[in-house]
């Protein structure tokens, strides 16, 4: 099973010092796990911050999941494909909205900064969306919410439900799916039984 781990400092802290120490904890027991329980993927999801103020964050994050190489996890940089290169990230996490850059132009970029090819994955919402995301050649793609979507510890949007994420993922077959919105370790299994991939997750991975 593959685990997405989301980053939401803001939710954790309300300082930016503070916030920052506990991305990096995170990090730090993120890259500690076993290759049983392990993070995947680590979307680095800071809207609030500058791209100066996020570029030494992945770096920082960067060099805790590298360390010695024991870490497989990758970091993905939410959206900002330049400070995905500048930090040397492995690479972006993209919404769906219209005007975003697709999977095929983020890897052009890479290439021509001289970047090894990035990984690319897609938040979807929709079944277009989801056969948009394949059609495009996202390695991943995020879709949600299943069971429920939350702003500061809210119910603000009822999930989709099983019935639309097991179409996602036949939609989407090949290209991975991560059941995103609500998932807790007792409703992981049916997203599993779905079709879904792994699972992507905010609380979950704290």
């Amino acid at each position: 099973m593959l685990r997405c781990a989301i980053t939401d400092s803001t939710s954790v802290a309300e300082d930016a010092a503070s916030r920052r120490t506990k991305l990096l904890e995170q990090a730090r027991r993120w890259a500690r796990r076993s290759a049983v329980d392990g993070i995947d993927l680590v979307q680095l999801r800071e809207k609030h911050l500058e791209a100066g103020d996020l570029l030494r964050l992945a770096e920082a994050m960067l060099q805790i999941l590298r360390a010695n190489g024991a870490s497989q996890t990758k970091l993905l940089i939410n959206s900002r494909v330049d400070v995905a290169i500048a930090a040397g990230a492995d690479g972006v996490h993209l919404t769906s909205r219209p005007g975003e850059l697709t999977p095929q132009q983020i890897r052009t970029v890479f290439v021509h900064a001289g970047r090894p090819v990035p990984v690319v994955s897609v938040s979807c919402h929709t079944l277009d969306e989801v056969k948009r995301a394949k059609e495009n050649h996202a390695d991943y793609i995020l879709f949600g919410p299943v069971f429920e979507k939350r702003i500061d510890n809210q119910v603000v949007k009822d999930g989709v439900g099983m019935d639309l994420l097991r179409r996602a993922c036949e939609l989407a077959r090949p290209t991975p799916v991560f059941a995103l919105g609500g998932v807790t370790q007792e409703n992981t299994a049916l997203c599993l039984q779905a079709g879904a991939a792994g699972i992507a997750a905010i609380r979950l991975f704290r």
